[in-house]
């Protein structure tokens, strides 16, 4: 019956919503704050209940299309675009409203929703091209997304799937025209008590003014059943929408409806409605069941592995190493530490190089201050998120606070990288163009590649794309918010006090010793480290994004950055030690770079979850994903090089200023 599909929350709307959000979209783009679903609504019996229609996905395009760009039936009133908050335009949602229409508690069979026209040849290609590219469709009712169930081959387990396929390819073309609806409800009583669903999972309640008890249902479960049958009863033709066809049987092995020219194919429904005992705070539990906890618990445990043997290494250097050395140094008097000045070997004879301005000393200013940016983005939102206050049953939360977030660390991006220019220039002229660099490298290079990607998007006609109108106000917020921010805080930076270096630099820089090994080569193996840590919990976040596999675990995620940053900051100062031993005092990129080249690996796991786990078809789809993912790991690089270069930075200053010099 081909092959399932699975749910519609991912496709490649996270990464368009990252690449926006890197440019600073911020929530003043649309008319309203709009959380779907948010507020709990009871239903009265023989109240009208309306479904909703979403895009378009499949997992083998990874291009989302509009719901009505095939032409099925459409409302009596009209197709109409559901009010979207900020999340949702970036996530590709396009949220219309559909003819499914219910009355609350009433079963109905076997109800006409609609005739179609004949069909011409470019619609029945286009049919066949989604069947064969495994689109899926997408409802929503009561800001829940319709699931269906299939049961393995041989066996008695049992698959959950958002959405449904629009048919199938059985030596001929099938669609599925009938649909067999099941709604959950569950009995609901106002107490005079109000209550809406709050920033998490659970229910805030408060007081009302009214002391009238209501009652009604509550929609805990939205499920379908699809069938294709045909309608061979010219009088089917006759009827009007919602009329009674004669009694549908959705028999597997009977006849189905081939889509084929000149077909008008009759479209159908049942609905049922079966009390349930789910509460309403707990309907959204089966989408956001954790699966597989043993392997974050493994991942976790790995990363623990990993920073213990870090930790080992600098717990040598610090209190072996280092503090032998101080100490020996300290108790000798001025005489003999002239003398053993000259019998000196290793970090302790690039005193005068250490802080010596590095190469490109803009550039490593504005690379960190960019990474301070997304680091900090990155742990508040994730923070937040295993707090609950980012539901999914809040669609498009999660990227409208990651925008947030961003708009407002642009000012500890300008601090960050202004301070840093002048700690190291000695100087605060030029801060300005510090900050303007902060505010254009990243946002920079993500907007050129987005109008790339987005051209892709808008000749193939999909709603991934941003709308047009969209993406100048991405422009003008771009310089009118992220810009300012940015200025200012490279302003507060530039006036903040300088951070003093311990010991004198040179005039004229001591020559690096010729290595055995290239340098370069210890510090891109490094980045094998912090992977290890990410990696397991890399390949969960890669299913939810492009197979869309609901990602929930927000906690163990949590864990696993600390672990992370606590790798990455470990990592960064033993390269740097090391570099510093064999008389190497250029260690300023190379601490930046011994964390920050993860990201090489994590673009080499993109490329091979592509090939052997996504296995996309189409070029477009393939160049939208490796895009998507230079991005990606564009971003992770400046997070990951950052901590590690902050941390080396405060390791190397803590160091020297323990030694007393004249």
């Amino acid at each position: 019956m081909g092959k399932p599909v699975p749910s519609g929350t991912r496709k490649l709307h996270v990464m368009i919503g990252i690449v926006c959000l890197l440019s600073l979209l911020a929530p003043q783009l649309v008319h309203g704050f709009y959380l779907p679903g948010s507020y709990m609504h009871p239903y009265a019996d023989g109240e009208e209940v309306s479904a909703k229609v979403n895009s378009l996905t499949s997992i083998d395009t990874e291009l989302p299309f509009g719901y009505y760009t095939l032409p099925f039936c459409k409302p009596p009133d009209g197709v109409k675009q559901v009010a979207e908050n900020l999340g949702e335009v970036l996530m590709g949602d396009r949220i219309e409203n559909s003819p499914y229409r219910f009355k609350m508690n009433v079963n109905e069979s076997s109800v006409m929703l609609c005739l179609g026209h004949a069909l011409d040849d470019n619609e029945v290609k286009h049919f066949k091209q989604r069947i064969d590219d495994f689109y899926q469709i997408n409802l929503i009712l009561d800001n829940l997304p319709v699931t269906r169930f299939t049961k393995a081959k041989d066996s008695d387990v049992v698959f959950r799937w958002t959405g449904f396929p629009i048919g199938f390819l059985d030596k001929k073309y099938y669609i599925y025209n009938h649909l067999r609806f099941k709604i959950l409800i569950h009995d609901y009583e106002d107490a005079g008590i109000g209550q809406v669903m709050g920033t998490g999972d659970g229910i805030d309640s408060f007081p009302t003014e009214s002391s009238v008890k209501k009652s009604g249902y509550l929609i805990v479960g939205f499920e379908v059943i699809p069938c294709s049958v045909p309608h061979s009863d010219p009088k089917d033709q006759e009827l009007k929408p919602y009329d009674k066809l004669a009694p549908i049987n959705c028999d597997p092995d009977g006849a189905y409806q081939e889509i084929k020219v000149g077909e008008q194919i009759v479209y159908s429904y049942d609905v049922t409605f079966v009390k349930s005992d789910i509460r309403w705070p707990s309907r959204w539990d089966a989408f956001l069941k954790m699966e597989g906890a043993r392997v974050h618990w493994f991942s976790i445990l790995n990363s623990l592995m990993v920073i213990s043997f870090l930790a080992g290494i600098v717990f040598v250097i610090f209190l072996r190493t280092v503090r032998r050395d101080l100490t020996k140094y300290e108790e000798l008097d001025k005489e003999a530490q002239a003398q053993m000045t000259e019998e000196l070997s290793g970090w302790k004879l690039v005193v005068g190089d250490v802080f010596r301005a590095p190469v490109h000393t803009s550039l490593l200013c504005v690379m960190v201050g960019d990474g301070v940016q997304i680091t900090g983005m990155a742990i508040v939102t994730i923070l937040f998120a295993a707090f609950g206050f980012m539901s999914p049953a809040s669609r498009g939360m999660l990227l409208t606070g990651m925008v947030f977030l961003y708009l407002f660390l642009g000012i500890a991006a300008g601090y960050v990288a202004a301070r840093m220019w002048r700690t190291l220039t000695g100087k605060s002229q030029g801060w300005r163009s510090i900050a303007w660099k902060v505010a254009c490298f990243f946002p920079g290079i993500t907007f050129g590649v987005l109008t790339v990607l987005n051209s892709l998007l808008w000749a193939n006609g999909s709603t991934g794309a941003i709308p047009i109108s969209l993406f100048f106000i991405l422009l003008a917020l771009w310089f009118c918010i992220s810009v300012p921010l940015t200025l200012l805080g490279g302003f507060l930076g530039v006036r903040a006090e300088q951070i003093q270096y311990p010991v004198r630099t040179n005039q004229i820089p001591r020559e690096v010793p010729p290595q055995k090994y290239p340098s370069w080569l210890l510090v891109l193996g490094a980045g094998t480290l912090p992977f290890g840590t990410l990696f397991i919990e890399l390949f969960f976040i890669m299913s939810s994004i492009w197979m869309g596999r609901v990602y929930y675990v927000f906690g163990f995620l949590f864990v696993v950055l600390v672990l992370l940053v606590i790798v990455c900051a470990e990592v960064s100062v033993v390269l740097t030690y090391m570099h510093l031993c064999v008389e190497d005092w250029r260690w300023w990129w190379k601490s930046f770079f011994a964390s920050g080249s993860v990201a090489v690996y994590v673009f080499l796991y993109s490329i091979n979850y592509l090939l052997f786990d996504l296995q996309v078809d189409g070029t477009v789809s393939s160049v939208l994903y490796i895009g998507y993912s230079l991005l990606m790991a564009l971003a992770i690089m400046l997070a990951t090089g950052t901590v590690g270069f902050l941390t080396s930075f405060y390791f190397v200053h803590y160091l020297f200023s323990s030694v007393k010099l004249d």
